[in-house]
């Protein structure tokens, strides 16, 4: 009997995070299947925000104009106050700049998100296995085993990898026996239903305040006659099941008998989770969005952490299999799981200040909008390097608008978009040290790019309206390295070539290197996980 063929990665969970790491990891050539355990794709809005770097990320794994074709910006909140209706502007419109292509908050109801991301796996040759349920997973020094069970009986995939990004309720992480320390407030209840409805302007997402906290909203959804209804119940409040029921009570808080629900695509009933896993993986199976982590839904913050999670992961379990250092992948829950806590924090407070009337608690600014979120301090961004005047390493690269060696126009970030690392060199003495920088032949590659007068490498770019300058805080000759996700890898305003070859060879395989013989370091965990 043969034994069965060993792929690169399995991701489990075919949401926004496992999906945003499969592409990551099928643009980089590796085999890899992704399986759900449900029957088809997710039908319901639930997660409708995303944020402005959510978008870049989109842009990079090239979904992004399926997002941008299915949603708008969000509209002015309508708060209810009898017969009034007092307009209140929760997010701040602001009009794009050279360094921020994508400054709103993007409404979409989730279920397209999901499809324009599947659609983005089955141009890149990879359909999403529906009806596939985890059911066992064990693991060695160079594999893990998972069974799955489906319509036609089980399997058993052999992987290099696991990726768990199969919810709050993982299957992967209750196998590999991770606590999921946290709360989950039974008594605090929100019945969520996505319902076409006529009787309500769409221009406004709709809230009636009540007592206690228990409110009412009614968020339009773009491109459709629906809208996600957001019903907060009583504790001992049995949730309404039918249309009937559902639009009674409705009617009963708002008092507004115009409303009319015509056909319901979803409901759910929703309780506030605050969890997170106490480690985002063991030996060669990692944890990803709901899986590592559950949030309020104040914010718009769960969906978006959990694309950044595969965003992360993905350049780095590449780059393990391709023979980096398998303690680069130690780096993944030491990056993300700190981002992770403190957006539970955010979206905590945001969910507790609605039940108060807290209007503060209805406001959405920077801190939901993820751009400012930064890897320094980390392992990978230490805290004595050098630094720019704006930028630490590990903070986002900033777009900017630079002009071709043609003369024509582009964005940095369409420079940094694909799968490979980019080092950015401006001033004569950071050029010549980019002609000089030694690259592993294995791995993720290289985009070099001048900045300046042409130099050594190559024809440069130009920077003629100080875009890239500003954003990044340059005054003098500097190097910088950006990482394929597109953060800072390393900044060098002086010894260029000997501190940027550093930084490079924590990421990068090296000579010499057997990308077969690696083993994960990630909280090694027994030989079996059962």
């Amino acid at each position: 009997m043969s034994s069965p063929q060993i792929i690169d990665v399995l991701v489990v969970g075919a949401g926004p995070s496992g999906s945003a790491a499969a592409i990551d990891l099928v643009r980089r050539g590796l085999d890899v299947r992704i399986v759900d355990r449900s029957p088809h794709a997710f039908d319901g809005s639930r997660a409708k925000g995303v944020q402005p770097r959510s978008l870049e990320v989109l842009e990079d794994l090239g979904a992004l104009d399926d997002v941008l074709a299915g949603g708008s910006v969000y509209p002015r909140l309508g708060l209810h106050a009898g017969p009034l209706a007092v307009p209140w502007k929760m997010f701040p419109h602001k009009e794009a700049t050279p360094d921020v292509p994508y400054p709103n908050t993007w409404l979409i109801p989730q279920f397209r998100t999901d499809r324009a991301l599947h659609a983005r796996l089955g141009e890149l040759g990879r359909e999403i296995e529906f009806g596939r349920e985890l059911t066992g997973l064990t693991q060695d020094e160079d594999t893990v085993v998972a069974e799955v069970a489906g319509a036609d009986g089980t399997e058993k995939i052999v992987a290099r990898y696991v990726v768990g990004a199969d919810g709050g309720s993982s299957a992967v992480r209750k196998q590999l026996g991770v606590g999921f320390a946290g709360t989950t407030h039974e008594s605090d209840r929100t019945l969520v239903v996505d319902a076409s409805v006529t009787g309500l302007a769409r221009d406004r997402w709709h809230m009636w305040p009540g007592r206690g906290g228990r409110l009412i909203g009614a968020c339009p959804l773009p491109g459709s006659d629906m809208f996600q209804w957001t019903i907060r119940l009583t504790p001992d409040e049995e949730p309404p099941s039918g249309k009937d029921d559902i639009l009674r009570r409705i009617h009963d808080h708002t008092h507004d008998r115009r409303i009319r629900l015509h056909d319901i695509r979803w409901t759910s009933v929703f309780r506030p989770n605050i969890r997170l896993a106490e480690s985002y993986g063991r030996g060669r199976v990692l944890l990803a969005g709901d899986a590592a982590h559950v949030h309020p839904p104040a914010g718009a913050q769960g969906l978006n952490t959990g694309i950044q999670d595969g965003y992360n992961l993905g350049w780095k379990l590449a780059q393990v299999l391709a023979g980096a250092d398998a303690a680069l992948l130690d780096t993944y829950e030491a990056e993300r799981q700190p981002i992770a806590a403190g957006v539970l924090g955010l979206s905590s407070e945001k969910w507790d200040g609605i039940a108060k009337l807290d209007p503060s608690s209805m406001k959405r600014g920077k801190d939901e909008q993820q751009l400012a979120l930064t890897y320094y301090g980390g392992p990978l961004a230490p805290a004595d390097g050098m630094r720019t005047g704006t930028l630490r390493t590990g903070d986002r690269a900033p777009d900017a608008e630079l002009r071709g060696p043609d003369g024509a126009g582009t964005r940095l970030l369409d420079v940094l978009r694909g799968p490979h690392f980019t080092a950015v060199a401006c001033g004569p003495g950071a050029a010549r040290a980019l002609d000089g920088l030694v690259w592993p032949t294995a791995g993720a590659r290289l985009k070099r790019l001048t900045v300046g007068p042409a130099g050594a490498v190559g024809p440069a770019f130009s920077d003629p309206g100080n875009t890239l300058r500003r954003a990044y805080g340059l005054t003098g000759d500097t190097l910088l390295l950006i990482r394929p996700d597109g953060y800072v890898g390393h900044i060098a305003t002086r010894d260029f070539l000997t501190s940027t070859q550093t930084a490079v060879r924590a990421m990068t395989p090296q000579a010499g290197s057997d990308p077969m013989s690696r083993r994960s370091r990630v909280h090694p965990g027994p030989g079996d996980v059962e």
